[in-house]
């Protein structure tokens, strides 16, 4: 076995070992994985919380610090693309997905299923609904991959260490991230990665046929799902074969040209003036008690301990498991931008987009809730979407058009994780060859397919949390390591010093 393709081979072969697993034995994975997820999430949720709090914190400080003037190759370095494909990329890369299958479903559950703060149906509830989304989908998701990035990015651009995460502890470790110490870290980088995105892609599948499903009938099975899974297979290999200076970078641009038309639709046939009015309110109830729901665990009710396991704790692990692979691919766009740009970039303004979405498509299914006109929360999570689109003009338009957009995100985050796993079982290579990218394609296909198969949605979600928890050690240990070699460089550079004037 060659050593550049160590971590290739026995990542592989732990992940085929569970797609034959769960093939062979769904019923019998399904519940194992259900029984270390309730456990993880009881037993790790304050874990989880405090630190992603801390993570945020840190992207904070390195935006206001004198470390933002260093730039991620040297002080000369002209960043690789223009700023705005830059924000595209990073954006399809970090959200994609999910963003539209939890526009319509997770506010409209807040507020009519199951509150965060034990209201449903009120005014009230309105306000909670979409301040808790804010904060799930908000500046703690891309702080967490924001960190990850960053250090990939510095050590390898600025430092022309290996474009891996081990090679981000080289401070910490010193050599050994060149042996087995580094080798561990990479394959626990890798799985989390491969589930991470399998998740999403099952999400993607899962919401094309809710999409089928309520406008032309077609029934929702898995045959369906593994039928749309692929044909979009198929369209990912073809898009990772060009390589990432076409496809991705189209695909990227593209998807934003789609997801701003069906936003520009989405609002301006909706309730726009309520839009505006539950948007300017959330952001400021969810800047005033952002710290409170930072640290929020319940400790003395289970009902409301269940509703943070089940969506607070269910996203930080969600996050923690797509950081190797969104840091790795926003890393690897971001050469020449300085720290303080980067942090702004990639954590305050996909934030921003974040929370105008929500409060367009979350706020216009609400808002038929709230005023009797439709009852969207009966619709499964899949569905919401297009339910609630039956009841705005434009309707099949918009229809059609999110179900394309979930496609082309689709295939570029499968792309993009083709991409990434490539260069992080290749040793760090910027070009990995086809045959690599095309064996991660189909795997992470097949993960997908097995998942939905043993267990639905929820066989995605429990799976995704227990790869997330070994991972966010790694990203504390990231975070240490960053930290102290950029005060080593700060003292170097002499940036921080206070000159003194001659009296």
């Amino acid at each position: 076995m060659k050593q550049r393709y160590v971590v290739f081979y026995i990542s592989l072969s732990i992940l085929l070992l569970l797609v034959i697993a769960g093939a062979a034995l769904p019923d019998q994975l399904d519940q194992l994985t259900a029984n270390i997820q309730t456990f993880f999430s009881d037993a790790f949720g304050w874990y989880y919380l405090i630190l992603v709090a801390i993570v945020l914190i840190i992207c904070l400080y390195l935006l206001i610090s004198p470390f933002g003037r260093i730039r991620l190759g040297s002080q000369d370095q002209k960043p690789e693309f223009s700023r705005p494909t830059w924000v595209a990329m990073l954006f399809s890369a970090g959200m994609g997905i999910g963003l539209v299958f939890y526009g319509t479903s997770e506010p409209i559950s807040h507020y009519a299923i199951s509150s965060p703060t034990g209201e449903v149906g009120t005014d009230q509830a309105i306000k909670d609904a979409l301040r808790f989304t804010f904060f799930h989908w908000g500046i703690h998701a891309w702080a967490i991959y924001a960190i990850v990035a960053l250090a990939i990015a510095y050590f390898h651009f600025r430092h022309g260490k290996l474009g891996l995460i081990s090679a981000t502890l080289h401070p910490i470790f010193g050599d050994k991230v060149n042996g087995v110490t580094g080798k561990a870290i990479d394959i626990f980088s890798v799985l989390a990665t491969v589930l991470g995105v399998a998740t999403s892609l099952g999400f993607g599948a899962v919401q094309i046929n809710g999409g089928l499903k309520y406008l032309f009938d077609v029934p929702a099975t898995i045959w369906i799902q593994f039928i749309i899974i692929a044909i979009v297979t198929v369209l990912f290999l073809i898009s990772a074969w060009s390589g990432l200076g076409k496809g991705i970078k189209i695909l990227s641009n593209a998807n934003m040209i789609l997801a701003g038309a069906l936003f520009l639709l989405m609002f301006i046939f909706g309730p726009t003036l309520f839009i505006l009015n539950l948007f300017t309110n959330t952001i400021g109830t969810y800047i005033q008690t952002l710290p409170q729901m930072s640290f929020r665990i319940a400790p003395l009710n289970e009902d409301i301990r269940g509703w943070i396991n089940g969506w607070t704790i269910f996203y930080w692990a969600w996050w923690i498991a797509w950081a190797p692979f969104v840091g790795i691919f926003i890393a690897r766009v971001s050469k020449g931008r300085s720290i303080r740009e980067f942090v702004f970039f990639v954590l305050l303004i996909p934030s921003l987009v974040v929370f105008l979405w929500f409060s367009t498509f979350g706020g216009s299914a609400i808002s038929l809730e709230h005023n009797g006109i439709a009852d969207i929360s009966s619709l499964s999570a899949e569905e919401s979407l297009f339910g609630m689109f039956s009841h705005y003009p434009m309707s099949l338009v918009m229809s059609i058009t999110a179900m394309i957009l979930i496609g082309s995100f689709f295939i570029t985050s499968a792309d993009s994780g083709t991409y990434v796993l490539g260069m992080m079982t290749t040793n760090g290579s910027h070009h990995p060859g086809n045959k690599i990218k095309f064996t991660w394609g189909i795997l992470l296909s097949a993960i997908a397919l097995v998942l939905l198969y043993t267990g639905g949605l929820q066989a995605l979600e429990n799976m995704m949390i227990i790869a997330a928890l070994p991972f966010s050690i790694i990203i504390a240990l990231m975070a240490i390591s960053l930290l102290k070699a950029l005060k080593e460089e700060a003292k170097e550079l002499g940036i921080g010093r206070i000159k003194r004037r001659k009296v």
